[in-house]
Order: C-alpha cells, then structure tokens, then sequence
C-alpha cells in the first residue's frame, strides 16, 4: 500500500496496491473519511469505527478473507493502515462522537 498526503490542496490520496482489488484507484480526503469512520455492522465489534477495530481482528479477516464489496475493501484498507502504523496519521480524521 502507498500513502500520498498532498500538502498542497489540503486533501489526502491513497493509492490502493492493485494486489488488494482496489485496481490501483485513488481514494480522497472525503472517501477515507468515510471509510475510517464507518462502523462495523455486525460480529464481536458490531458499531466499532473501522479504524478503531482492534489489529488482531483485522488479521483474522486477512486471514480468512475480507468480506465482499466495499466493507471489505475499507477492512483491507485499515488492515494495511495498522500494519504500516499509520493509523496515529489518520486520528484527526475521525469524527468526534
């Protein structure tokens, strides 16, 4: 995975690694927001924000496979993020509840 920050627009770009399905797309500012602060609709973790599931639950679905469509793309996404440590880097994206 390759994370661009772009200083000079004020907005963020992430270029997925084609491996993970992302078909190597850009994401911006606005579809990473959503994506780190989606919550979790079902399991142990049920209403967690994305980026604050714990690690090893992450693995478990790398492990066993992401589920489909896009809730998968987003784990995969915070998967990659936690295990480049970068999640302290997109904190000040998540909304305040």
């Amino acid at each position: 995975m390759f994370l661009l920050l772009q200083g000079e627009t004020g907005g963020a770009e992430v270029l997925f690694d084609p491996n993970r399905g992302s078909n190597g797309k850009l994401m911006d500012t606005k579809s990473l927001k959503v994506a780190i602060n989606r919550k979790m609709p079902f399991g142990k973790y049920a209403g967690r924000r994305l980026l604050e599931l714990p690690e090893p639950y992450l693995v478990w679905f790398k492990s066993n496979g992401f589920p489909e469509g896009r809730l998968g793309e987003e784990l995969a996404l915070i998967y990659e993020v936690k295990l480049n440590g970068l999640e302290g880097m997109l904190r000040p994206l998540l909304d305040d509840v």
